[in-house]
């Protein structure tokens, strides 16, 4: 029977990768503490409250959107370096990349009176062009109001990420990812999902952060999401994963356009930053096995 798998925040973290490879999803219950969801929903208000609602039913007519969060909200940053996330994305990711890079942050709050968003694989904003045995993709979405069936948790196919491509659920295998505030759904870039129906008279809020292969381009242009400017002052482990650093020998260097001709060329981007590359152990889910 197919079911959706809850594991409390201190679950050791190989029984959690493992249910992700299996069903390709996987909650995680009580990450978030009610002081951190409340400092994260006032930085994002004036950004979302701004934000328009969606163009389509895809992007949802009665849905606002808003990105650039680690420039904008703090809080945000500190999910984003999560050590129990990172670890898993990195299980998860480390068998396609020496690396990986954050691929987007997203708010998305679902307003009352929105329907049912089309199920889709995230992976398709690569197109097809990616071998079906490489997974490029690891994503969050964090619980910042409670998910219910009412107010539009995401709907979920567990087990679909081995399907064929052309392969249609059966309605008793979409499940909806239905979690307490502080909550963490975590799913691969190729498992079916999408938005549910709100039929309450409230908004469901959301985060999107997920991760990609660090020789992949990024959905969420970081560096003109967070350009060097801002980028400088944060946490060098941060800065390398929206990209500022080199994702293998070669890949991703820069040139200074501003350099004199005869000026030394080319750049490694830490230098963008006032800094110079560091030399980084890569994540070990065997050590983070058990986080409190």
């Amino acid at each position: 029977m197919v079911s959706l798998k809850y594991y409390k925040s201190d679950s050791p973290l190989q029984d959690i990768h493992q249910t992700i490879q299996e069903d390709g999803c996987a909650v995680m219950t009580d990450v978030l503490g009610n002081e951190a969801l409340d400092s994260f929903t006032n930085e994002l208000e004036p950004y979302l409250s701004a934000a328009p609602k969606g163009r389509d039913d895809f992007t949802g007519t009665k849905t606002q959107r808003t990105g650039a969060l680690i420039a904008r909200t703090p809080m945000c940053r500190e999910f984003v370096m999560d050590r129990r996330i990172l670890a898993l994305a990195h299980e998860f990711l480390g068998p396609h990349a020496e690396k990986l890079t954050l691929n987007l942050t997203q708010a998305v709050a679902i307003h009352p009176g929105e329907g049912t968003q089309m199920l889709h694989r995230d992976r398709e904003a690569w197109g097809t062009n990616i071998p079906r045995s490489v997974e490029p993709q690891f994503n969050t979405l964090w619980a910042i109001t409670d998910f219910t069936g009412e107010n539009g948790a995401t709907r979920i196919v567990p087990g679909s990420q081995k399907w064929a491509w052309d392969r249609e659920p059966a309605h008793e295998q979409i499940l909806q990812a239905e979690m307490p505030k502080g909550s963490v759904l975590l799913y691969t870039g190729t498992v079916l999902h999408g938005g549910g129906e709100n039929k309450s008279s409230i908004p469901r809020l959301g985060l999107i952060i997920t991760y990609c292969l660090a020789w992949m381009r990024q959905q969420e242009n970081q560096y003109l999401s967070c350009p060097p400017h801002i980028a400088k002052d944060l946490d060098e482990e941060l800065q390398e994963l929206l990209g500022y650093t080199q994702a293998t020998y070669g890949l991703g260097y820069y040139s200074d356009p501003e350099a004199l001709p005869g000026e030394f060329d080319p750049l490694v981007p830490e230098l963008a930053l006032g800094r110079g590359p560091r030399k980084r152990e890569r994540f070990n889910i065997d050590q983070l096995a058990k986080v409190t």
